[in-house]
């Protein structure tokens, strides 16, 4: 319970403050820098010239989704700076919030994409698209599906 019941109820309009958007990209950002370091520093590793083409293009579609979700993560905090001060906070907020699960979604992505790079160089890609399909399934309910299922159940 809140002690101002207002503020609780400004957030939930949109138009609260921008603290539960900072604490989502505090989570999503580190997670979208790793892996584009990942894969910044992957093409200068002696063994990768000797990946097969099609190997290639999927690093350059892992690498592609990495770094557009880092784009679009970052966005809403450039975009807060250069807007300020903000005259209207509930369109901002929800053009941020678009922002953010696209960038959700690029990375979600990137993740499976990259769980296949990496497991079929070590297994084979049999194993790999088996791995990445679980990956994908993983995000798919938690991310996705589970809270479309509380939003309608609450």
């Amino acid at each position: 319970m809140s002690l101002r019941p207002d503020l609780e109820d400004e957030d939930r309009e949109g138009d609260g403050d921008f603290s539960d958007m900072l604490s989502e990209m505090r989570i999503l950002l580190p997670g979208a820098q790793m892996l584009s370091a990942f894969l910044i520093i992957l093409p200068f590793n002696q063994g990768f010239s000797k990946i097969v083409h099609m190997e290639k293009q999927l690093f350059l579609a892992t690498f592609f989704f990495a770094l557009t979700s880092l784009v679009l993560l970052s966005a809403p905090a450039v975009q807060h700076r250069v807007l300020r001060p903000l005259k209207d906070r509930v369109r901002f907020k929800r053009i941020a919030t678009r922002q953010i699960v696209a960038g959700a979604f690029s990375l979600a992505i990137a993740l499976v994409l990259g769980t296949d790079l990496v497991i079929s160089e070590v297994f084979g890609a049999a194993v790999g698209l088996a791995v990445a399909a679980v990956m994908a399934l993983l995000i798919l309910i938690f991310w996705w599906l589970m809270p479309a299922y509380l939003h309608r159940k609450l």
